[in-house]
């Protein structure tokens, strides 16, 4: 049996996995990452995955990052990025930035690269869904994540649209607020109830020495994080998406995965054991 009959085998299996979980809510976390490919397939991939769940009768909704393209626009409007802990300063300048290269920008970009590959997508700024607070004055206007409007989301669902939605939030005074993309799609899946929560990125998924592929952790238990905090493992940008992914758990989402986008299909194909990715237990 040659690759391409064992990869289309391994999809078949997968489409028929999904359909067995029609109805069921699918938080998915794209990271930025995938925006900044000089490859358009990949791009394109995670939208074609996103179709497939949303023919089988699964209920993907989408939050999204966009680190990256920030700093560029923060550059060319002559804006020096800042950052304290791994956490970008945000000033009143910088924030007007961040609101129009996420909401206005990256997000209408994907939902149209899922309209032309014959889905349905609506976009919504962050700071139309979700709530927060100021996470610390030292960072400006960065905002933590305390909620998500879920019955505006299920509403888009129920209307047959994929909701994909920007890492901005709503503050005191309807300030609009950066956030951590990671905590925003936790916050999602927990206000929607949703069965499923997985992190895409551009990594294996959650590795004990982060030069060796080898040493993928497949399985976290919740008990765990502390330790492989303390020892480093779990370090820098890893720690919010890893504290966001035990909340998920500990509110009840019985499904949070990290995977690796660049895996072809990976969306469809993490559930049935391809053995990539890192699932986080109770």
């Amino acid at each position: 049996m040659n690759n391409r009959t064992t990869r289309i085998d391994h999809l078949i299996d997968a489409m028929k996995y999904w359909l067995r979980h029609r109805g069921e809510i699918v938080v998915v976390k794209y990271g930025g990452s995938f925006m900044d490919s000089p490859d358009p397939a990949v791009r394109e991939g995670v939208a074609r995955d996103l179709i497939q769940l949303q023919v089988a009768g699964v209920r993907p909704v989408v939050v999204h990052g966009g680190g990256k393209a920030i700093t560029r626009a923060m550059e060319k409007a002559g804006l020096k990025p800042g950052f304290i802990r791994g956490m970008r300063v945000t000033d009143e300048p910088t924030v007007r930035v961040v609101d129009q290269v996420l909401s206005h920008e990256i997000n209408p970009e994907i939902v149209a690269a899922i309209h032309r590959l014959g889905g349905r997508a609506r976009g919504f700024a962050g700071s139309e869904i979700f709530r927060c607070r100021q996470l610390s004055p030292e960072f400006g206007f960065v905002g933590d994540v305390t909620g998500a409007d879920a019955e505006r989301l299920q509403q888009t669902i129920r209307e047959g649209f994929i909701p994909v939605v920007s890492p901005t939030a709503a503050g005191a005074g309807n300030q609009i607020y950066n956030c951590n993309a990671d905590v925003a799609a936790a916050q999602a899946a927990i206000a929607l109830k949703a069965n499923r929560l997985v992190f895409m990125s551009d990594v294996p998924g959650l590795l004990r020495d982060p030069n060796s592929p080898e040493s993928l952790i497949a399985r976290l238990a919740v008990a765990e994080v502390d330790a492989l905090k303390s020892a480093g493992v779990i370090d820098k940008g890893m720690i919010p998406k890893v504290d966001s992914a035990v909340a998920a758990v500990r509110a009840g989402v019985a499904d949070v995965s990290f995977i690796d986008g660049r895996v072809n299909h990976a969306l469809l194909l993490y559930p049935i054991g391809n053995g990539s990715g890192t699932k986080i237990v109770s």
